[in-house]
């Protein structure tokens, strides 16, 4: 099958740390389906983007978007049906799985159900040691059993756990303290990438601020980069340098989160913004999205978010736009995006 060509992109900021080479370059990349009936679902439909060392990025839309498949697909825990994965420079799209296995120590996921991804038969000691023993050291020595004891000491510091938890059962644990420990299960091999799956999504508000304050911590104690997909603006624009807005498979706005959410120029950047709840007495509020959300397998022609833009053109219904930057580090894939004068 072939796939066209994506589209141009802002040019990635410099790192925090000066490096001027991404970690991360996705480029047009593809995930397709095979359904029933001869039909086709693409999950990720054509995206690209950078992430440079250091740096967080922000991944949001709307649930059945695509952004947990391309989550997945960045780490290859799925396989890219076109385009390009590569890490640290090195282009990891079709790696054999003997190849790819010593790069999985410096890319780790974590996952939004907390509790499916731990086995329940296994005590978290016994979880968090595991990677310790199936992967070597850098110079190609097994890890003894001293070492790996620190190092599990280490993690439940890093987590804010009791070092008593390595011996009890994921059953025993509330919800937020079974995320920090797929948190640690994450950085037990020291990654320099992360990809967090909605990792906060399905915990109480109060655990959901203490988790995002750990991420925050830890990037900035141990220099990591993420990828934090989430729905939840506020969550997004508390940990993220820049954000990516994902709608039916394609990437729509792209830049920095200060740019991005407050002066958004695409209109579902704007109508995500405008929903955010505002505990604020007399805030205006705003008219939901018309309509509903398309199926991911007869996607609308042209722009595929023209059939619930309240700006919709006749251009929009036939040409679909592309990526194009209208700022230093923004861009937007919309015909008529909404630009505001910054200097107001």
């Amino acid at each position: 099958m072939q796939f066209p060509s994506s589209t141009v992109q802002a040019a990635p900021p410099r790192s925090s740390s000066g490096a001027t080479q991404p970690l991360l370059a996705v480029r047009d990349v593809y995930k397709t389906y095979s359904l029933r009936h001869g039909q086709t679902l693409r999950a990720v439909d054509g995206v690209s983007f950078t992430v440079m060392p250091g740096e967080v990025l922000g991944l949001v839309g709307e649930s059945g978007c695509g952004k947990s498949t391309l989550g997945r697909c960045l780490l290859r825990l799925n396989d890219v049906s076109a385009g390009q994965i590569i890490f640290d420079g090195q282009d990891i799209t079709r790696l054999p799985e003997r190849i790819l296995r010593p790069l999985r120590q410096q890319m780790q996921m974590v996952f939004q159900d907390s509790y499916a991804s731990l086995n329940p038969r296994r005590r978290i000691g016994d979880l968090l040691a595991e990677p310790l023993r199936v992967h070597r050291t850098p110079d190609g020595r097994k890890h003894t059993p001293m070492a790996i004891a620190h190092r599990l000491e280490e993690l439940m510091e890093l987590v804010s756990l009791p070092r008593a938890a390595l011996e009890r059962y994921p059953h025993e644990f509330s919800g937020g303290q079974r995320q920090r420990i797929n948190i640690a299960r994450a950085l037990v091999l020291s990654p320099r990438l992360v990809v967090a799956d909605e990792p906060v999504s399905a915990l109480d508000v109060s655990v959901q601020a203490q988790i995002v304050n750990l991420f925050s911590d830890l990037q900035k104690s141990l220099g990591l980069t993420y990828v934090f997909i989430a729905h939840d603006l506020a969550v997004v624009r508390q940990i993220s340098t820049r954000v990516a807005v994902m709608y039916l498979g394609v990437i729509v706005e792209l830049g920095e989160t200060d740019t991005v959410l407050h002066n958004p120029a695409h209109p579902y950047t704007i109508a995500l913004t405008q929903a955010v709840p505002r505990p604020v007495v007399g805030a205006p509020r705003h008219a939901p999205l018309r309509g509903e959300i398309p199926s991911p397998v007869n996607k609308p022609s042209g722009c595929r978010f023209h059939t619930r833009c309240p700006a919709v053109q006749t251009r929009c219904q036939n040409e679909a736009p592309t990526l194009t930057p209208i700022a230093p580090n923004h861009a937007v894939a919309c015909h008529y995006p909404v630009l505001k004068n910054t200097n107001a």
